[in-house]
């Protein structure tokens, strides 16, 4: 849709520039696609008269063209436009002009000849779309004329609009202005024509019938007398021309200007070729054909929509177009005024079929205000009155069905929770009152409003279309972007969460993650130094599957016996799975825990103290003991049980060698299993993070000779705690047995890191620390320094 500054600014006082208009436009959503000022850039284009017109002789699709300027000298044009005859005025650029898209026009030579200028097209100079070639100058313009004094050209903006297909109202001038008067908040006036009423009555000179009130809501007629056909005021013209419509003549012309500017198409009949002064309106019969005005005879179906004569032949297609035997020619004198409302899908569904889609089929199928007749009628008629016609007196008005207008009520809590606004009662009822749908306060507490949408709104019809308009006119600029929380499905608990960290711990240390098979063979339980009485199947697929797992271990094992059976040794492996046991409380099914297990091939129990630490870190479980322990079918003597606050999660140490032996693994292995459930149910997480110091640190190392029994963790923990503040790592390197330690003890080797956050450690410093370390831990623990 395509729309003037100029005409738009007769429906209301708009301000603003042209582009400040156009974000307004586009924010009401009518985007502006393409903005154009029009009617100025033509200086230098003059009017010109065709004096001859020959070949060219090296071209076929150029011809020399010989035109006055207006200074009596013919001038030869090069030009690609045959629709020229001698004598026929033309606009013609001179040389030095621009044009309005920038060219510059100078003498050139084409194909050997020269053109001292260039004959302009309707599209050339911003007056349409060129569809014949060279745009000719109707009426008596003298010769060298400024072509916008001889047109009365003004400087205007042209916005060409992109229309939704639900935007009926917006396929006018008056519906585009109509919103943005409501967006600028200035007064809207649509013109009240009251043109004079003259002659006999339309009642007595014409009848209308609707046959099918369905097809045709509303059928109204008026008819105009003293009727001159001629060329239409230069300035209507030159509006219908600027938004794409070829002036043909005054009644033509008006009924185009009506429906642009209203969005009421009209049709006019001869009167005089009306046979039997009267119009039917009814569905076609099939096969019935009409001579429509392009001259092409087309077969209507029983669907297609006509309206009749009082002999019941077809003179229009109903919403589409008219016939040629009521069409107005040089010699009429009263024409009927025909504006009626149609159905939409009919008008569609007909305009497809037919493939006959004109600007009134495109208004009627969108749905076109079936209350607006009256209005463009005195409208057509007042325009018309400029080259003599007059109105007779009386309106022909036959209804058929047209659409209820329900009555809609509007929440003001809908309106603000759908727009994230805070508008209240009155703010909404005025903001669409300004394009005309009234509003009532409704509701127990009157905090609502009862809506009626008028009758140019057919697409507006729900509560929430009601919202889309107070959206549009609030503007959507003023509402705050937030972006909404979307309901999160599928998220991790935390407990899937804390498991994945294991996972990815146990794959960071270099761990391969192994799935057993969760059955066992009876016997597994017993070879692994289990309880044999574990739970069994039922209904077993293979007997040596019969056994449900009461730990990881059996299968892990079997596992590190397959791979040294192909001389695959040294394998570092974890599972994460559910074990199975036979619950100390009656109950129909056996307990079931999801436990960790690791298995360290060729490594000690100190490399599975190791791995949960490097575990415990990256859960950030803190203040555990490791107690010395005998659990069935691990090593008696290098065995811990995993202890926090007196809550046991596991056992770590290395496998016994009665059972490595038993299941075929020819090498030590490091064992850690660990009830998954009850650590990820301790308080874990929130580890506390310092800034990382800037100056040195100093390493020192300590060897204590202890018990057996005396587990490293406890000397750990004594060193840390005598340690104080400084400490910033502690690591036991190396275990050590044999001369010169003495029989039933062991070496245990540490290296302790001192830093300070705020200066250099001085060596007391460092010497103060290690021997408050040596003394807590001899005086604790039946431990002595190494020497």
């Amino acid at each position: 849709m395509k729309v003037l500054l100029s005409w738009l600014s007769e429906f209301a006082p708009f301000v603003g520039t042209p582009a400040e208009i156009g974000d307004q436009l586009s924010g009401l959503g009518l985007a502006v696609e393409d903005m154009v000022t029009v009617g100025a850039g033509l200086d230098g284009i003059v009017v010109a008269r065709v004096l001859d017109l020959r070949p060219h002789p090296d071209a076929d699709r150029i011809q020399l063209v010989d035109v006055d300027a207006g200074d009596g000298e013919a001038l030869q044009v090069c030009c690609g436009a045959f629709n020229m005859s001698v004598g026929d005025l033309v606009p013609f650029a001179t040389l030095g002009s621009t044009m309005p898209n920038g060219m510059q026009i100078g003498r050139r030579k084409l194909r050997g000849e020269w053109s001292n200028g260039m004959l302009c097209s309707p599209e050339e100079i911003g007056l349409g779309v060129d569809e014949d070639g060279i745009l000719i100058l109707e009426g008596g313009h003298a010769v060298g004329l400024a072509l916008t004094e001889a047109l009365e050209l003004r400087p205007d903006v042209l916005f060409d609009l992109e229309v939704n297909p639900n935007r009926p109202d917006a396929m006018s001038v008056a519906g585009v202005a109509r919103d943005l008067a409501a967006r600028q908040g200035v007064p809207f006036t649509r013109p009240d024509p009251s043109p004079a009423e003259v002659g006999e009555a339309a009642a007595g000179r014409l009848a209308v019938e609707i046959l099918d009130p369905d097809l045709c809501g509303r059928f109204v007629v008026r008819i105009l007398d003293g009727i001159s056909i001629g060329p239409s005021p230069r300035w209507m013209a030159n509006r219908l021309t600027a938004l794409g419509m070829r002036p043909i003549n005054n009644v033509v012309d008006v009924s185009n200007y009506v429906m642009l500017e209203l969005g009421q198409p009209s049709h006019t009949f001869d009167l005089a070729a009306v046979a039997g002064a009267g119009l039917r309106v009814r569905r076609a019969t099939p096969g019935e054909t009409i001579q429509t005005l392009d001259g092409v005879v087309r077969t209507l179906s029983a669907t297609d929509g006509v309206v009749a004569d009082a002999t019941d032949v077809a003179v229009s297609i109903a919403g589409i177009m008219g016939g040629s035997s009521t069409e107005i020619s040089g010699s009429t004198t009263s024409v009927a005024l025909e504006m009626a409302w149609w159905d939409p899908m009919s008008i569609a569904s007909s305009a497809r079929r037919l493939g006959l889609r004109s600007e009134a089929s495109a208004r009627f199928e969108r749905g076109a205000d079936p209350e607006v007749a009256d209005l463009a009628m005195r409208r057509f008629a007042e325009l018309l009155a400029e080259t003599g016609a007059t109105l007779a007196p009386g309106v022909v008005d036959v209804r058929g069905n047209t659409p209820v207008r329900e009555m809609i009520r509007v929440r003001t809590s809908r309106v603000n929770s759908m727009l994230g606004t805070d508008l209240d009662r009155d703010a909404i009822a005025g903001l669409l009152g300004s394009i005309q749908f009234t509003a009532e306060p409704a509701g127990e507490d009157g905090a609502d409003l009862d809506v009626t949408i008028p009758s140019f709104r057919p697409d507006s019809s729900t509560e929430i279309d009601v919202v889309e308009e107070v959206a549009r006119i609030h503007g959507y600029h003023r509402i705050p972007r937030t972006l909404p929380r979307s309901a999160i499905t599928g998220g991790l608990t935390p407990y899937q969460a804390d498991r994945r960290v294991v996972r990815t711990a146990m794959v960071g240390l270099g761990l391969d993650e192994v799935m057993p098979v969760p059955f066992l063979a009876p016997g597994d339980l017993e070879r692994a130094g289990l309880d044999p009485n574990g739970v069994t199947v039922t209904n077993p697929l293979v007997a040596e599957e019969s056994v449900m797992r009461a730990s990881l271990r059996p299968g892990i094992l079997k596992t590190l016996a397959y791979n040294a059976s192909h001389r695959i040794h040294g394998l570092g492996v974890f599972e994460v799975g559910h074990v199975y046991r036979r619950p100390a409380e009656v109950q129909p099914l056996p307990e079931e825990r999801e436990h960790l297990a690791v298995a360290l091939a060729g490594r000690d129990a100190g490399a599975a103290v190791e791995v949960f630490s490097a575990l415990a870190d990256a859960l950030d479980v803190r203040g555990h003991q490791l107690v010395a322990a005998t659990t069935p079918g691990l090593h008696p003597t290098r065995t811990a049980r995993i202890e926090f606050d007196g809550v046991v999660v596991g056992h770590v140490g290395e496998v016994d060698p009665g059972v490595l032996t038993a299941f075929g693994v020819g090498e030590r292995v490091g064992w850690l299993e660990l009830d998954l459930e009850t650590l990820l149910g301790l308080e874990h997480g929130g580890r506390p993070y310092r800034p990382v110091s800037r100056y040195p640190s100093s390493d020192i190392d300590l060897a204590f000779e202890v018990d057996e029994t005396t587990p490293a963790a406890d000397v750990g923990s004594c060193l840390r705690t005598a340690a104080g503040g400084l400490l910033v790592d502690l690591a036991l390197f190396d275990v050590f047995r044999g001369a010169p330690v003495s029989d039933g003890r062991r070496s245990l080797a540490f290296t302790l890191r001192f830093q300070a956050a705020d200066r250099t450690l001085t060596d007391a410093e460092v010497a103060e620390a290690r021997q408050r370390c040596i003394d807590a831990v001899q005086g604790t623990l039946p431990a002595t320094l190494r020497g």
